[in-house]
């Protein structure tokens, strides 16, 4: 069953940092390119960041850029969303997808082919 799990969110203070992880299970996350995605109350889904597999070169959204930064472990088969300098607005669901590595989903802003089911993040004082 090709499947990916989120985790590491949580309530943190703003200015603090989280750590998510995204560990995927039926598939090789190294073969796919990665997107991670957000969700607040109330708004549609937004991008985060996409993550190429063919060169490890990642496109931040302008609203992290230089305060979130994505990694690969792909010995655990995990990728990771670090988060620092964290604002209240970042406050939503966080969700990894994969696709592809021969797509442009992500950067063209269409559907991933798997999606994880999420993960709170909770930014407040």
């Amino acid at each position: 069953q090709l499947q990916l799990v989120e985790s590491g969110g949580g309530l943190v203070q703003p200015g603090g940092s989280l750590r998510l992880s995204c560990a995927a299970s039926g598939f090789t996350l190294d073969y796919y390119n990665i997107g991670w995605f957000r969700q607040a109350p109330g708004k549609e889904r937004e991008r985060v960041s996409c993550t190429s597999s063919s060169d490890g070169s990642t496109y931040y959204e302008d609203f992290v850029k230089g305060r979130f930064t994505t990694s690969r472990d792909n010995a655990k088969n995990t990728v990771y969303l670090q988060m620092n300098s964290l604002k209240p607005e970042d406050t939503a669901v966080y969700y990894c997808a994969a696709e592809s590595r021969y797509s442009s989903s992500c950067l063209l802003g269409y559907d991933m082919d798997f999606w994880g089911k999420g993960t709170q993040v909770t930014v407040s004082s």
